[in-house]
């Protein structure tokens, strides 16, 4: 599993902050051929992220690209363009996704392109009440997919809702649990929208801890100095991880003994005890955990 802790958005059509981007801290960078990037400069914003995706540039790290909408005269270009010229793996974000027939035609103009593009990956954008009300089939329309993603910004203008930064993360409630209900049901990551208010650390965090407590996996940033707050919360401490170990190994040993639960700590663990241990050592490990663990570092 690709760990999506901390999701940093990178605009397009910036030769600066592109040449940055490897170096900057996040699980996965998404450069941004979307709202980051003015309709005048799109087409010469696509080649220069497609330049880079096919010089190797961004090296090993995790690479997404936000494409235009489909319904978009840029988007089967952004599309077609960059899995023609990518060089690795890659996963395209697709925005404004309001029905599954939205993903469904991306995926049949990858198969169409060939072995090229056999291994691209997709996420899709929930950012409208459409794409709100149609989420669950939209997160099983491709085998593609791997994340779903929440977008505060459009889904407040579908709804005329007014939006801003004070908005309290709990208003979102409905919207949060209908896209990771449906995430979970295709077997996807759910992954919040960014927060506007990139110089607020506070209200980062409280957003970002309202969003693991829910569920979810990682959340989107819009500025360097945001990840280091997301991937804090989104981390398993130490002590998660081995109590997530101790959990699977108990029900490992029941089961070798014909019991369908244990005992560990003065509580009973059982299988669904042994799913949501699974998740933390899955996150977990992605994100390095085991590693520190080893290494003697981290709490």
């Amino acid at each position: 599993m690709v760990a999506r802790r901390s999701c940093l958005s990178v605009p397009g059509s910036s030769e600066k902050m592109l040449g940055k981007a490897r170096g900057l801290p996040a699980d996965e960078l998404v450069l941004d051929l979307e709202d980051a990037v003015a309709p005048p400069v799109k087409d010469e914003a696509r080649e220069r992220v497609a330049a880079a995706l096919r010089d190797g540039a961004f090296g090993d790290r995790v690479v997404a690209v936000r494409v235009n909408a489909v319904d978009t005269r840029w988007g089967w270009r952004d599309v077609a363009t960059l899995a023609e010229r990518s060089n690795g793996p890659l996963s395209l974000v697709l925005p404004k996704v309001e029905h599954p027939a939205d993903v469904t035609w991306v995926e049949r103009l990858l198969d169409a392109l060939g072995e090229g593009a056999r291994g691209i990956r997709l996420q899709a954008l929930i950012e409208s009440a459409a794409g709100l009300a149609w989420c669950r089939e939209i997160a099983t329309a491709s085998p593609r997919l791997e994340a779903l993603i929440l977008g505060y910004a459009d889904l407040s203008a579908s709804l005329g809702r007014p939006s801003g930064v004070e908005d309290p993360p709990e208003s979102w409630v409905h919207a949060q649990e209908s896209v990771l209900v449906a995430a979970r049901t295709g077997g996807l990551q759910a992954i919040d929208g960014p927060y506007l208010g990139f110089r607020d650390e506070d209200g980062l965090r409280r957003r970002a801890e309202h969003a693991r407590r829910l569920g979810y996996d990682g959340k989107w940033a819009i500025h360097p100095v945001q990840v280091t707050v997301i991937e804090g919360v989104f981390t398993p401490t130490s002590e998660e991880f081995r109590t997530a170990q101790a959990v699977i190994a108990a029900l490992e040993q029941a089961e070798a003994a014909g019991r369908g639960a244990a005992e560990l700590d003065g509580a009973m663990v059982d299988e669904a005890s042994r799913r949501q241990a699974v998740g933390i050592v899955a996150r977990g490990e992605a994100a390095g955990v085991a590693t520190a663990q080893r290494a003697g570092v981290g709490p």
